[in-house]
Protein backbone atom coordinates (compact mmCIF):
# COMPACT_ATOMS: atom_id res chain seq x y z
CA UNK A 1 0.00 0.00 0.00
CA UNK A 2 1.47 3.29 -0.62
CA UNK A 3 2.40 5.71 2.35
CA UNK A 4 1.67 8.73 0.82
CA UNK A 5 -2.50 8.95 -0.32
CA UNK A 6 -3.85 11.92 -2.07
CA UNK A 7 -7.93 12.44 -2.69
CA UNK A 8 -8.87 15.14 -5.15
CA UNK A 9 -9.86 15.98 -8.51
CA UNK A 10 -7.56 15.92 -11.87
CA UNK A 11 -8.79 17.83 -14.48
CA UNK A 12 -7.30 18.11 -18.41
CA UNK A 13 -6.08 21.05 -19.73
CA UNK A 14 -6.07 22.04 -22.84
CA UNK A 15 -4.43 25.38 -22.97
CA UNK A 16 -4.62 27.50 -26.63
CA UNK A 17 -1.10 28.09 -28.32
CA UNK A 18 -0.71 32.76 -28.42
CA UNK A 19 -1.13 33.37 -32.17
CA UNK A 20 -2.49 30.47 -33.71
CA UNK A 21 -5.40 31.27 -36.47
CA UNK A 22 -7.70 29.11 -35.66
CA UNK A 23 -6.78 28.80 -32.19
CA UNK A 24 -4.68 25.43 -31.33
CA UNK A 25 -4.76 24.37 -27.96
CA UNK A 26 -1.52 22.00 -26.42
CA UNK A 27 -3.03 19.09 -23.92
CA UNK A 28 -1.75 18.81 -20.64
CA UNK A 29 -2.70 17.76 -16.96
CA UNK A 30 -4.04 19.58 -14.03
CA UNK A 31 -5.28 19.02 -10.80
CA UNK A 32 -3.88 19.88 -7.94
CA UNK A 33 -3.55 17.12 -5.31
CA UNK A 34 -2.76 15.10 -8.82
CA UNK A 35 0.17 17.54 -8.67
CA UNK A 36 1.18 16.64 -5.62
CA UNK A 37 0.77 13.69 -5.79
CA UNK A 38 3.45 13.53 -9.05
CA UNK A 39 5.64 15.77 -7.42
CA UNK A 40 5.62 13.16 -4.35
CA UNK A 41 6.27 10.42 -6.91
CA UNK A 42 9.54 12.67 -8.39
CA UNK A 43 11.06 12.60 -5.06
CA UNK A 44 10.75 8.81 -4.19
CA UNK A 45 8.06 8.70 -2.00
CA UNK A 46 5.77 5.55 -2.50
CA UNK A 47 2.27 7.32 -3.39
CA UNK A 48 -1.54 6.45 -4.58
CA UNK A 49 -4.19 8.84 -5.95
CA UNK A 50 -7.46 8.24 -4.69
CA UNK A 51 -10.11 9.69 -7.46
CA UNK A 52 -12.98 9.18 -10.03
CA UNK A 53 -12.37 8.86 -13.82
CA UNK A 54 -14.74 8.70 -16.67
CA UNK A 55 -14.57 5.78 -18.83
CA UNK A 56 -13.18 7.82 -21.39
CA UNK A 57 -10.39 8.66 -24.14
CA UNK A 58 -9.07 11.99 -20.93
CA UNK A 59 -9.12 9.12 -18.21
CA UNK A 60 -7.18 7.04 -20.18
CA UNK A 61 -4.97 9.80 -20.62
CA UNK A 62 -4.51 9.83 -16.64
CA UNK A 63 -4.11 6.64 -15.96
CA UNK A 64 -1.22 6.59 -18.49
CA UNK A 65 0.21 9.82 -16.58
CA UNK A 66 -0.11 8.30 -13.21
CA UNK A 67 1.38 5.10 -14.38
CA UNK A 68 4.39 6.30 -16.01
CA UNK A 69 4.59 8.20 -12.55
CA UNK A 70 4.85 5.66 -10.70
CA UNK A 71 1.60 7.22 -8.72
CA UNK A 72 -0.70 3.97 -7.66
CA UNK A 73 -3.91 3.82 -9.34
CA UNK A 74 -5.71 0.82 -7.41
CA UNK A 75 -7.93 3.30 -5.69
CA UNK A 76 -8.93 5.44 -9.23
CA UNK A 77 -12.82 4.50 -9.78
CA UNK A 78 -13.81 4.77 -13.47
CA UNK A 79 -17.18 5.49 -13.61
CA UNK A 80 -18.79 4.59 -17.01
CA UNK A 81 -21.43 7.07 -16.06
CA UNK A 82 -19.71 10.78 -16.05
CA UNK A 83 -16.92 12.03 -17.67
CA UNK A 84 -13.80 13.10 -16.75
CA UNK A 85 -13.29 17.07 -15.83
CA UNK A 86 -11.16 18.79 -18.66
CA UNK A 87 -10.56 22.79 -18.69
CA UNK A 88 -9.66 25.64 -21.33
CA UNK A 89 -7.25 28.14 -21.02
CA UNK A 90 -7.38 30.86 -23.54
CA UNK A 91 -5.31 34.06 -24.23
CA UNK A 92 -6.77 37.63 -25.18
CA UNK A 93 -5.34 40.86 -25.20
CA UNK A 94 -6.87 40.85 -21.58
CA UNK A 95 -4.42 38.06 -20.07
CA UNK A 96 -5.79 34.28 -19.99
CA UNK A 97 -8.83 32.77 -19.09
CA UNK A 98 -10.30 30.10 -17.32
CA UNK A 99 -12.90 27.74 -19.01
CA UNK A 100 -13.80 24.31 -16.68
CA UNK A 101 -16.06 21.42 -17.97
CA UNK A 102 -15.99 19.74 -14.61
CA UNK A 103 -19.99 19.46 -13.25
CA UNK A 104 -21.15 16.47 -12.73
CA UNK A 105 -17.11 14.39 -13.75
CA UNK A 106 -16.61 11.25 -12.49
CA UNK A 107 -13.96 13.02 -9.55
CA UNK A 108 -17.81 15.58 -8.66
CA UNK A 109 -19.64 11.85 -7.88
CA UNK A 110 -16.95 10.82 -5.39
CA UNK A 111 -18.85 10.23 -2.25
CA UNK A 112 -17.66 8.60 1.54
CA UNK A 113 -18.67 4.82 0.40
CA UNK A 114 -16.34 5.17 -2.68
CA UNK A 115 -13.55 5.94 -0.02
CA UNK A 116 -10.75 3.10 -0.03
CA UNK A 117 -10.65 2.59 3.74
CA UNK A 118 -8.29 0.10 4.04
CA UNK A 119 -5.69 1.93 1.55
CA UNK A 120 -6.28 5.12 3.97
CA UNK A 121 -5.23 3.18 7.31
CA UNK A 122 -2.71 1.30 5.38
CA UNK A 123 -1.06 5.14 4.63
CA UNK A 124 1.39 7.21 6.64
CA UNK A 125 0.06 10.49 5.14
CA UNK A 126 -3.75 11.30 3.57
CA UNK A 127 -3.36 14.36 1.70
CA UNK A 128 -6.28 16.70 0.33
CA UNK A 129 -7.20 20.17 -0.54
CA UNK A 130 -10.03 22.51 -0.44
CA UNK A 131 -10.75 21.59 -4.45
CA UNK A 132 -11.33 18.00 -3.01
CA UNK A 133 -14.01 19.08 -0.86
CA UNK A 134 -15.37 22.07 -2.90
CA UNK A 135 -16.08 20.30 -6.18
CA UNK A 136 -19.38 18.85 -4.43
CA UNK A 137 -21.43 18.06 -1.83
CA UNK A 138 -20.44 14.67 -1.82
CA UNK A 139 -17.06 14.85 -2.44
CA UNK A 140 -16.55 17.32 0.27
CA UNK A 141 -18.32 14.70 2.61
CA UNK A 142 -15.99 12.36 1.01
CA UNK A 143 -12.86 13.86 2.42
CA UNK A 144 -14.29 14.30 5.66
CA UNK A 145 -15.30 10.52 5.78
CA UNK A 146 -11.68 10.26 5.12
CA UNK A 147 -9.89 12.32 7.39
CA UNK A 148 -11.95 10.51 10.01
CA UNK A 149 -10.59 6.98 8.82
CA UNK A 150 -7.33 8.45 8.86
CA UNK A 151 -7.30 9.74 12.37
CA UNK A 152 -8.44 6.64 13.96
CA UNK A 153 -5.88 4.99 12.37
CA UNK A 154 -2.93 7.07 13.40
CA UNK A 155 -2.61 8.48 9.85
CA UNK A 156 -1.49 11.62 9.60
CA UNK A 157 -3.76 14.37 7.72
CA UNK A 158 -2.05 17.11 5.10
CA UNK A 159 -4.57 20.03 4.16
CA UNK A 160 -3.69 22.33 1.44
CA UNK A 161 -6.41 25.38 1.58
CA UNK A 162 -6.07 25.84 -1.91
CA UNK A 163 -9.01 28.28 -2.14
CA UNK A 164 -11.27 28.40 -5.44
CA UNK A 165 -13.98 31.13 -5.22
CA UNK A 166 -15.52 29.72 -8.79
CA UNK A 167 -16.53 26.65 -7.26
CA UNK A 168 -18.24 27.73 -4.09
CA UNK A 169 -19.28 30.83 -1.09
CA UNK A 170 -16.22 32.26 1.13
CA UNK A 171 -18.68 31.32 3.97
CA UNK A 172 -18.47 28.15 2.99
CA UNK A 173 -15.37 27.36 2.14
CA UNK A 174 -14.02 29.13 5.09
CA UNK A 175 -16.49 26.53 7.55
CA UNK A 176 -15.34 23.29 5.13
CA UNK A 177 -11.78 24.65 5.26
CA UNK A 178 -11.43 25.52 8.61
CA UNK A 179 -13.05 22.17 9.60
CA UNK A 180 -10.88 20.08 7.85
CA UNK A 181 -7.95 21.45 8.99
CA UNK A 182 -9.23 21.47 12.43
CA UNK A 183 -9.15 17.71 11.73
CA UNK A 184 -5.46 17.80 10.09
CA UNK A 185 -1.73 17.55 11.49
CA UNK A 186 -0.12 18.90 8.35
CA UNK A 187 -1.52 22.78 6.94
CA UNK A 188 -0.35 23.77 3.60
CA UNK A 189 -2.12 27.21 2.98
CA UNK A 190 -1.10 29.78 0.74
CA UNK A 191 -0.51 33.71 1.80
CA UNK A 192 -3.29 34.43 -0.68
CA UNK A 193 -5.81 32.44 0.24
CA UNK A 194 -5.48 32.70 3.60
CA UNK A 195 -5.99 36.47 3.76
CA UNK A 196 -9.35 35.46 2.23
CA UNK A 197 -10.20 32.59 4.84
CA UNK A 198 -8.95 34.06 7.82
CA UNK A 199 -8.82 38.21 7.29
CA UNK A 200 -5.66 38.29 8.73
CA UNK A 201 -2.51 39.97 6.85
CA UNK A 202 0.58 39.17 9.42
CA UNK A 203 1.99 35.79 8.24
CA UNK A 204 2.78 34.81 12.00
CA UNK A 205 -1.12 35.79 12.83
CA UNK A 206 -2.32 33.27 10.28
CA UNK A 207 -0.03 30.72 11.24
CA UNK A 208 -1.37 30.94 15.09
CA UNK A 209 -4.99 31.10 13.63
CA UNK A 210 -4.16 27.41 12.25
CA UNK A 211 -2.37 26.13 15.46
CA UNK A 212 -5.21 27.31 17.49
CA UNK A 213 -7.56 25.06 15.00
CA UNK A 214 -6.00 22.11 16.03
CA UNK A 215 -3.36 20.92 13.18
CA UNK A 216 0.01 20.63 14.90
CA UNK A 217 2.48 21.77 11.94
CA UNK A 218 2.10 24.93 9.59
CA UNK A 219 3.62 25.60 6.59
CA UNK A 220 2.96 28.64 4.98
CA UNK A 221 3.55 29.53 1.63
CA UNK A 222 4.65 32.69 0.88
CA UNK A 223 5.32 32.65 -3.20
CA UNK A 224 8.80 34.14 -4.29
CA UNK A 225 9.31 35.01 0.09
CA UNK A 226 9.90 31.45 0.95
CA UNK A 227 7.73 29.67 4.13
CA UNK A 228 7.01 30.25 7.50
CA UNK A 229 7.16 26.80 9.11
CA UNK A 230 5.59 26.60 12.72
CA UNK A 231 4.42 24.75 15.21
CA UNK A 232 2.99 25.30 19.55
CA UNK A 233 7.09 25.65 20.68
CA UNK A 234 8.56 27.55 17.34
CA UNK A 235 8.78 28.72 14.25
CA UNK A 236 11.14 30.17 11.31
CA UNK A 237 11.09 31.78 8.14
CA UNK A 238 12.56 30.11 5.17
CA UNK A 239 13.64 32.17 2.43
CA UNK A 240 12.15 31.72 -1.17
CA UNK A 241 14.94 30.76 -3.63
CA UNK A 242 16.02 33.00 -6.52
CA UNK A 243 15.50 31.40 -10.09
CA UNK A 244 14.47 32.44 -13.40
CA UNK A 245 10.35 32.03 -13.08
CA UNK A 246 8.72 31.47 -16.22
CA UNK A 247 5.37 29.92 -15.01
CA UNK A 248 4.15 29.39 -11.15
CA UNK A 249 1.29 26.88 -12.22
CA UNK A 250 1.46 23.89 -9.63
CA UNK A 251 4.27 25.41 -7.86
CA UNK A 252 2.05 24.72 -4.27
CA UNK A 253 1.74 21.37 -5.67
CA UNK A 254 5.12 21.02 -6.01
CA UNK A 255 5.87 21.99 -2.64
CA UNK A 256 3.08 19.89 -1.01
CA UNK A 257 4.33 16.63 -2.59
CA UNK A 258 7.99 17.54 -1.94
CA UNK A 259 7.81 18.30 1.45
CA UNK A 260 5.54 15.16 2.30
CA UNK A 261 7.78 13.24 0.88
CA UNK A 262 10.75 13.88 2.83
CA UNK A 263 8.44 14.04 5.89
CA UNK A 264 7.57 10.40 5.29
CA UNK A 265 11.57 9.42 4.65
CA UNK A 266 12.30 10.67 7.74
CA UNK A 267 13.57 14.34 7.86
CA UNK A 268 12.78 17.09 10.39
CA UNK A 269 9.99 19.42 9.21
CA UNK A 270 12.74 22.22 8.29
CA UNK A 271 14.37 20.52 6.27
CA UNK A 272 11.06 18.88 4.54
CA UNK A 273 10.53 22.51 4.13
CA UNK A 274 13.94 23.61 2.68
CA UNK A 275 13.98 20.77 0.35
CA UNK A 276 10.04 21.20 -0.42
CA UNK A 277 11.02 25.29 -1.15
CA UNK A 278 13.55 24.39 -3.69
CA UNK A 279 11.45 22.07 -5.44
CA UNK A 280 8.69 24.69 -5.83
CA UNK A 281 11.31 27.15 -6.99
CA UNK A 282 12.47 24.92 -9.60
CA UNK A 283 9.03 24.26 -10.87
CA UNK A 284 8.66 27.70 -11.90
CA UNK A 285 11.22 27.51 -14.35
CA UNK A 286 9.01 25.74 -16.70
CA UNK A 287 5.41 26.00 -18.30
CA UNK A 288 2.79 23.71 -17.09
CA UNK A 289 1.84 21.80 -13.90
CA UNK A 290 3.04 18.68 -14.67
CA UNK A 291 6.23 18.80 -17.00
CA UNK A 292 8.35 21.33 -14.77
CA UNK A 293 8.30 19.65 -11.28
CA UNK A 294 12.06 18.36 -10.44
CA UNK A 295 13.06 15.26 -9.53
CA UNK A 296 14.73 14.26 -6.70
CA UNK A 297 18.49 14.63 -8.41
CA UNK A 298 17.45 18.13 -9.78
CA UNK A 299 16.16 19.20 -6.28
CA UNK A 300 19.48 17.91 -4.04
CA UNK A 301 21.66 19.37 -6.93
CA UNK A 302 20.27 22.81 -6.83
CA UNK A 303 20.52 22.71 -2.89
CA UNK A 304 24.04 22.40 -2.98
CA UNK A 305 24.58 24.87 -5.81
Amino acid sequence: MPDILSFGEPLLEFNQRPGTTPPLYLKGHGGDTSNAAIAAARQGASVGYVTGIGADTFGEDFLALWRAENVDTSTVKVDAQAHTGIYFVTHTEKGHAFTYFRVGSAASRIAPADMPDAAIRAAKILHLSGISQAISGSAADAGFHAIRVAREAGVRVSYDTNLRLRLWELARARAVIHAAIAMADIALPSYDDSVALTGLDQPDAIADFYLRLGCKLVALKLGREGVLLADATARERIDGRVVEAVDATGAGDTFAGAFLARLVAGDPPREAAAYANAAAALATTGFGAVAPIPRAAEVRAFLKG
